[in-house]
């Protein structure tokens, strides 16, 4: 019997990368799911495995119904979830306020509760199965100029750590990848890659995607990319003043001026 992975936010970037690592899988069928309907149709296209698609906006009341039809329809299984779409909206607090809060949280963390929500019982179904979901390195460490986004990642990964624990008896492993900077078409990183002193911190679509079958197919808790970032993670737990001190500082301006948040 053929496994279903479901991938959101597949028209480019992880997503994109991601399918295109899970279609080499054996026996699989994929449904790619994003808001760009002509980039899923030629990426479903290009694939060596079968794949179909449906073109949502995952911040639409109906879009977790749309999906869960639409894998029923095809199928009726689903092997492997991951809930990659996202996205940042830079700002500070105090110039953007509650609505740059709320709408980072509405795409990011909400709409991935409310997928989930309505994928699981085709997860039970099919276990075991999987979902990864795709946090950030700003869900462990905060930068000035993401705190919307950190917010929204952070409770993704506390969510995500109580998901594991109750559906583990249901047989459906829950993972987290948490990504640093990924350098895709929107997000060249060309600064960070041309110093030394910053080029480790970025990473490809291709190792992100690599870190999710990780996860989702062989069962690891949760993978950085690139994998130093955990380290980073650590430290701000037994060093929390130092890694304030480096955040609020030159390093940390210097990355919140050139960079941004990417998936």
């Amino acid at each position: 019997m053929d496994r279903v992975f479901l991938v959101t936010g597949a028209s480019s970037g992880i997503g994109e990368a991601t399918a295109r690592r899970l279609a080499s899988e054996p026996g699989c069928r994929l449904v790619l799911v994003a808001r760009r309907e002509d980039r899923l149709r030629a990426l479903a296209g290009s694939l060596p495995a079968p794949a179909t698609w449906i073109a949502a906006d995952l911040t639409d009341e109906d879009a977790p119904s749309r999906i869960a039809a639409h894998v029923e329809k095809h199928g009726g299984r689903l092997d492997l979830l991951v809930n990659n779409a996202g996205a940042s909206w830079r700002g500070t607090f105090g110039d953007e306020g509650w609505e740059n809060v709320r709408r980072t949280m509405e795409l990011n963390f909400d709409a991935v509760v409310r997928l989930t929500d309505a994928l699981l019982p085709l997860l039970r179904r099919s276990a075991p199965s999987a979902i990864v979901n795709v946090a950030s390195t700003a869900g462990r460490i905060s930068r000035p100029g993401a705190g919307a986004y950190s917010a929204s990642k952070y409770a993704l990964i506390g969510w995500s750590d109580a998901l594991h624990a109750e559906e583990a008896a249901h047989g459906v492993h829950v993972g987290i990848v948490m990504p640093g900077f990924i350098a895709t078409e929107g997000f060249p990183a060309t600064e960070l890659l041309a110093k030394p002193w910053t080029r480790w911190t970025v990473s490809s679509p291709e190792k992100a995607a690599e870190a999710i079958v990780d996860v989702g197919l062989r069962g690891r808790a949760e993978r950085y990319v690139p994998r130093p970032y955990g380290l980073i993670a650590v430290l701000r737990i037994v060093a929390p003043r130092l890694v304030r001190r480096v955040v609020s500082g030159g390093a940390g301006k210097a990355l919140t001026t050139a960079t941004k948040p990417g998936e």
